[in-house]
């Protein structure tokens, strides 16, 4: 078995990384007793190396099938709700095919979806032909867990219907919004003509409308029908496995290739980490010192709907699986791809990226001085992951590390009189777990940071061992929900220590587990003595980490001393929304103790906070803005005829338009994507940030600090 003990947050990193890596593998031929063999290991291994220990009985069956129902037809395009009652039958049978070798689902699934793509293939003529009414009030749920199966072909029919006009019309839009003076032009040639339907339906602009979707969707429906029956199994077994935890997989040779390539590779492209989520390819984390972060305004939790290079046309990606799609989005450094991305409160936005290596040395710890509202030197240092370079240490050096790249930057500040720190952990996925504890004890005496508690119940406290103190004055550490791991253990360290007041929105990510890959091909049974083709691998989730004071980092997160308003409080984003993830629990806290230096009075800090916030303009407009986004959000019902689709480009082009006044639109290039802005210093970037705000705030107050 092959585990990285030394990883947190970064083990998720990597694993999702190599979902974004060479997309061109050779793929394995489908072999029958080579599936039997893996579904074997599977129904074995999982429950004896998983964390919990679950049975893998009834009830984790219908887990797994619920999942796999989800990626077999996941936005409810082609299965109707008689197809789903006959393969519900397989949903507390698949304890049981895994260990019996008598693999039949999906196959079930392959066969009867395949049937049904190439009836909706047969219905898009048609329905083309016949044309769509632009006029005629239709609408269409885009959320694919409010979308009901239908029942017939006929309602399946007009579910298509919907969905192509809703295409035509999107396209059609596009065409009119970058040829806006030939529109104008062609409604004042139009205005005699018999009606606004008729400009419209007979204009060339239409046409070409009709004939992109047309021909999109026939390159859908084919692609669908390629992929292949060892394709199916893959997914089946990956349901199977994800139904213990959302961080453990089963990997096929190709990912799991990709994997090792990351484990010593470096990445090229746009930046950016991906995960397939109920037929979309979404943005799980941006990559420090990556394109798609100079850029500015790609970002987590974002929808990829299409992609095209710069001057040739848009691919639509929807139902697109992981790999093909990283086809067409990675590419030589220096290309541009363009992104067309759903945000998370449904506004679309096309963002142009330069394709580009990433720049390590933009991933370090950087450092700068601030000045309070009262002369003050509050030093600042921004985190952007817990890196270590793993291979120079094992190569006898020491490599560069998180660690002493802090300690070098708090050297620094305490040089030039710094009085209190602000420490940004946001937007920080993690990395080394030895970091983290090393971090830790820059701030406190010798103690425990961390609990890891492994599969047999065994618990091991991972301690700072250094007596010294490197900076014993005020912190303030900020975080939010993207904030990881190896940055939720700092924060909590410093939190149940006293050392640090935490200012954030309501909750960290929340992920506390580690995960190890073991490799199938070397678990093989000893009565199996035949040499198959490479079996994959399997990433199970095997530690779980806790709080010296018992909590467990998992789930929950870490909840701040101080809850501020931002632009992601709308976003339903962290552990406690993924499909069966671990639950946050507790064990025996550790003896430790608290910090008697300089601390933050926590109730005042926190009136004098709100106080400030509730009447500070940035974050009244943070939270209005929010608001907004999340009543859009919970807007799934879109409009399918051309004036509500009006109505809704014109209502996103005003959110985007209030973002970018707020600055809250995202560094990089300007909205359209034209002309670069100059690089900025990062004290520049901080400037007028409120959550910064807030820390100069409570370190101007003497009040607020007192030594314990």
């Amino acid at each position: 078995m092959r585990v990285m003990r030394n990883f947190t947050g970064l083990v998720i990193v990597l694993t999702l990384m190599s979902t974004t890596v060479l997309a061109n593998v050779k793929p394995v031929k489908f072999d029958a007793a080579r599936n039997r063999i893996i579904a074997y290991m599977l129904s074995h291994q999982l429950p004896a190396q998983h964390f919990s220990h679950v049975p893998f009985d009834d009830v984790l069956s219908a887990k797994a099938f619920t999942l796999y129902l989800r990626q077999l037809d996941p936005r409810k395009r082609f299965l109707l709700q008689s197809d789903v009652d006959e393969l519900t039958a397989f949903s507390d049978h698949i304890d049981d095919e895994l260990r019996r070798g008598r693999i039949v689902l999906p196959d079930a699934g392959m066969q009867m979806l395949n049937e049904r793509i190439r009836q909706v293939r047969d219905m898009l003529v048609p329905l083309m032909e016949k044309g769509f009414d632009p006029d005629r009030k239709d609408y269409l749920e885009s959320d694919p867990k409010k979308i009901v199966w239908t029942h017939s072909r006929e309602e399946l029919r007009d579910r298509w219907r919907r969905i192509l006009k809703l295409q035509v019309l999107d396209e059609y839009l596009n065409t009119i919004d970058k040829n806006k003076d030939k529109k104008v032009k062609k409604v004042r040639k139009d205005k005699n003509k018999k009606g606004k339907e008729e400009t419209i339906t007979r204009s060339k602009s239409w046409k070409t409308a009709l004939a992109t979707v047309r021909e999109r969707n026939l390159h859908y429906f084919d692609r669908l029908l390629r992929e292949s029956r060892q394709d199916h199994y893959n997914r089946y077994f990956d349901a199977v496995a994800r139904a213990f935890d959302p961080h453990t997989n089963y990997m096929p040779p190709t990912s799991r290739e990709d994997f090792d390539i990351h484990m010593s590779g470096s990445l090229e492209g746009i930046g950016a980490l991906l995960r397939e989520d109920d037929g979309h390819i979404k943005v799980v984390r941006i990559i420090p010192g990556s394109a798609a972060e100079r850029q500015g305004q790609l970002q987590a939790e974002d929808t990829i709907l299409s992609v095209a290079e710069k001057g040739g046309k848009a691919i639509d990606i929807n139902d697109m699986r992981i790999r093909e799609a990283v086809s067409y989005i990675r590419g030589p450094k220096g290309t541009e791809v363009i992104l067309t991305v759903r945000k998370p409160d449904g506004v679309k936005q096309v963002i142009p990226i330069v394709r580009d290596v990433v720049k390590i040395e933009e991933t370090y710890v950087k450092s700068t001085m601030l000045t309070g509202h009262k002369g003050e030197k509050v030093g600042y240092i921004k985190i952007p992951s817990f890196y270590r370079d793993f291979n120079a240490a094992r190569d006898g050096g020491r490599g560069r590390n998180v660690t002493d790249d802090t300690r070098h930057a708090l050297v620094k500040l305490k040089k030039k009189g710094m009085t209190g720190l602000i420490l940004d952990l946001r937007n920080d996925g993690g990395g080394a777990l030895t970091d983290a504890v090393n971090i830790s004890g820059l701030f406190i005496a010798e103690g425990p940071v961390v609990q890891v508690k492994n599969s047999q119940g065994m618990i091991r406290v991972l301690d700072d061992d250094d007596p010294n103190v490197l900076y014993d004055g005020p912190v303030i550490v900020l975080v939010n929900q993207f904030s990881a791991s190896a940055s939720e253990i700092l924060a909590a360290a410093l939190q149940d220590y006293g050392r640090a007041i935490i200012i954030g929105g309501e909750h960290t990510h929340g992920k506390g587990t580690v995960q190890a890959l073991i490799d199938l091909n070397r678990n093989l049974p000893l009565l199996h003595l035949k040499r198959y083709d490479d079996l994959g691998a399997l990433k199970v989730t095997i530690q779980k980490f806790y709080r010296i004071t018992g909590g467990s980092t998992q789930y929950k997160g870490v909840e701040p001393d101080i809850v501020a308003p931002s632009m992601l409080d709308y976003l339903k984003t962290g552990e406690k929304y993924m499909d069966y993830s671990l639950p946050w629990d507790t064990v025996q806290r550790v003896k430790f103790q608290p910090w008697h230096g300089f601390a933050f009075n926590i109730p005042l800090s926190r009136d004098k906070a709100e106080s400030w916030i509730a009447v500070n303009k940035k974050f009244q407009e943070i939270k209005r803005l929010s608001e907004k986004a999340e009543q859009r959000r919970e807007k799934t019902k879109v409009a399918v005829f051309l004036a509500g689709m009006k109505k809704e480009r014109a209502e996103a082009k005003q959110a985007r338009e209030e973002a970018k006044a707020a600055g809250l639109l995202g560094p990089g290039l300007t909205e359209e994507g034209e002309g670069k802005k100059e690089k900025k210093s990062l004290l520049e970037k901080i400037k007028g940030d409120p959550f910064v705000g807030v820390g100069l705030l409570l370190m101007d107050n003497e009040s607020m600090l007192r030594r314990r």
